[in-house]
């Protein structure tokens, strides 16, 4: 009867995911939550289909996780390092552009970075951070509504990277 109702939950689970509706602007916290299962103007892809872009070298990657920066108010003399963020190898890495707000350089950032990213090539840019993160959305989302063209939201992110057998990740650059 247990083994059942523990059955039945699981089988639950992704129609679950895949009924949450977009919003209707910007995801603020919890950023770490299920996310919805598709994003208006964008193509949502699968670990199995970021793995085939990246291998070709058909697609841009954008990590947009946040990055941890030094505490405000530690001791004076304190020593604070910067933990590093692991990201799928040749990813950009545009931190801190995925919050439902935006300081100016945060937006900066994100603008600048998605149009260096996107170059002269054309390629697709495939936007993400970790799996049922909502900052990856947001990020992908603000790119649509710029006008950005070819955006693929990968919502699984590194967890699905590393769950398709994806390359080990590496330590992204600041």
């Amino acid at each position: 009867m247990i083994r059942a109702a523990v059955l039945a939950v699981l089988l639950a689970l992704p129609a679950a995911a895949q009924s949450i509706p977009e919003p209707d602007g910007y995801r603020g916290e919890p950023y770490r939550a299920p996310v919805p299962a598709t994003l208006q103007g964008a193509q949502v892809i699968g670990g199995a289909q970021a793995l085939d872009l990246h291998d070709a070298g058909q697609a841009v990657f954008v990590d947009v996780f946040p990055r941890t920066l030094r505490p405000e108010g530690l001791p004076e003399g304190t020593i604070w390092r910067e933990p590093s963020h692991q990201t799928i190898p040749g990813a950009i890495w545009l931190w801190n552009t995925g919050y439902q707000a935006l300081s100016p350089e945060e937006e900066a950032r994100l603008r600048d970075g998605l149009t260096a990213a996107k170059g002269q090539d054309d390629r697709p840019l495939v936007i993400f951070c970790r799996a049922d993160c909502w900052m990856s959305w947001n990020a992908a989302r603000r790119a649509v509504e710029w006008g950005f063209s070819g955006i693929h939201w990968f919502p699984g992110g590194t967890d699905d990277w590393l769950a398709e057998g994806g390359a080990s990740l590496v330590t992204a650059d600041p």
